[in-house]
């Protein structure tokens, strides 16, 4: 199979996990999670191994490097910390809580930029002429499964989704939100320096 198709059905089996979530499927959700993350993980890897490549200097790579390292760091953290880890990729069903916290007060859905800076980055570190292609595929279709996220599923999934679609922009973050990311960062350091333990964000 195309590597290219392969990648695309990756981001598909992981969506599939929405679906699975909203049945309170029980076992299969960590699984197919699992599956889909792994199969756009091989046909990336495959992808930058080709062996058609650009020539970029030094310094840009450098910089790609740079980037890759935040890129992937903010979206493990938006995925897997700043979002409950068992209830959202373990327990069957969904969390009861939707969480607005941190990157969650930039945009309702960080990944995708997160992502995109990521593949941008991996372009770049790679050289891959193939990826030159991909990279564009991918991100749309990021894009086009959690608008169906957004659209579709998370209204059903979390009491007050309506409200947070109104305060929050969708994928790119801005003015208003950035303001509110700074201050939850500067509640949350004047608030972990308190007596009781850390701050956890509210959750709403």
């Amino acid at each position: 199979m195309n590597n290219t198709v392969l990648g695309i059905l990756g981001f598909l089996i992981v969506h599939l996990s929405d679906y699975i979530s909203l049945k309170r499927i029980p076992l299969l959700k960590p699984i197919v999670w699992l599956l889909g993350c792994s199969v756009l993980i091989y046909a990336l890897v495959k992808i930058c191994a080709t062996p058609e490549k650009f020539s970029f200097p030094v310094w840009l790579i450098g910089l790609g490097w740079f980037f890759l390292f935040i890129s992937l760091s903010a979206l493990l953290y938006s995925l897997f910390i700043n979002l409950p880890f068992r209830k959202t990729y373990v327990s069957p069903g969904f969390g009861d809580k939707l969480i607005k916290t941190k990157f969650y007060t930039l945009a309702r859905h960080p990944g995708v930029l997160f992502f995109t800076i990521f593949m941008l980055s991996l372009l770049i570190i790679s050289g891959s002429k193939e990826l030159l292609v991909v990279v564009p595929i991918y991100i749309l279709v990021d894009i086009v499964l959690v608008i169906i996220q957004d659209k579709i599923f998370f209204p059903r999934m979390f009491p007050g989704y309506h409200l947070y679609q109104q305060e929050t922009p969708m994928l790119m973050p801005n003015r208003r939100s950035v303001d509110t990311f700074i201050q939850s960062i500067r509640q949350t350091k004047t608030t972990n320096g308190l007596p009781g333990g850390k701050y956890h964000g509210i959750i709403k």
